[in-house]
């Protein structure tokens, strides 16, 4: 599936987001960007998207659940959820969603 996706020849220019597109997909990719938050940061905004949708949810059964995930993603042996040894690193901790926008467009920017 990896091959058939890299040689379909229709990602020119493309902007592309994945666990593993900068590491496993396309590592050979112009730019690349390893985006990251704080995990209570990231549970929060978990919380805040499910309750939109009306659900009712736990913040501590959330942030447990992305602990782990994170964990087995970080661990696996196969494709570990790691950033990419030239990625940029942005974390969006502290950033809406238009300073990420601006950060990322800044960093390639750079590179034209």
């Amino acid at each position: 599936l990896v091959e058939d996706v890299r040689n379909s020849g229709s990602f020119s220019g493309a902007i592309l987001e994945g666990r593993d597109i900068g590491t496993v997909i396309f590592p050979n990719a112009d730019i690349k960007f390893f985006v990251d938050a704080d995990p209570e940061i990231r549970a929060q905004r978990r919380v805040d998207q499910l309750r939109q949708k009306g659900e009712e949810v736990e913040f501590d059964i959330i942030l447990q659940a992305l602990k782990e995930r994170d964990a087995k993603d970080r661990n696996r042996s196969v494709a570990p959820l790691v950033p990419a040894d030239d990625a940029i690193l942005v974390d969006t901790s502290k950033m809406g969603e238009q300073q990420v926008l601006n950060t990322m467009l800044q960093h390639i920017e750079k590179i034209k």
